[in-house]
């Protein structure tokens, strides 16, 4: 009771994308050295806009991330969990001052600026989410 391992648990099944099928690891990570990790959940409006941001992603986003050094690991759309439509991804980077240089430039990449004035990719995400997370002794990644 004073001391639990967890508050509560909440599970997901998620389908990886297209753009990147399988866990990927930048160097940094596969070598166990100082990194972060932000893990970003994306709430739609409805399946259809949710399924036109997976799209997104896939049409040149993930690349442009992988391009300024946003060290995607995974990109997932949620099949079943709570607060559904939504899709979930993971970054990394050597540490928050990385990672905010890494967002500048993705900002001013021309295929995001390109994607995102797309009329096709208008009102995709209702709500994001972030949060940051450290590795652990154990980690994986």
């Amino acid at each position: 009771k004073t001391n639990p391992g967890f508050v509560r648990i909440d599970s997901w099944l998620l389908l990886a994308f297209a753009g990147l099928p399988r866990m990927d690891l930048p160097a940094y990570c596969r070598d166990r050295k100082p990194r972060i990790f932000e893990i970003r959940t994306y709430e739609s409006y409805s399946e259809q806009k949710a399924l036109k941001k997976v799209e997104m992603f896939n049409a040149g986003e993930i690349d442009a991330m992988r391009e300024v050094g946003l060290g995607p690991i995974f990109f997932g759309q949620t099949l079943l969990g709570s607060d559904l439509p939504h899709l979930i991804y993971m970054l990394s980077a050597e540490d928050r001052e990385a990672h905010k240089k890494h967002w500048d430039g993705f900002g001013k990449h021309p295929v995001w600026n390109k994607l995102k004035s797309d009329p096709q990719y208008a009102d995709t995400v209702s709500k994001i989410t972030n949060r940051f997370l450290g590795p652990t002794a154990y980690s994986q990644i």
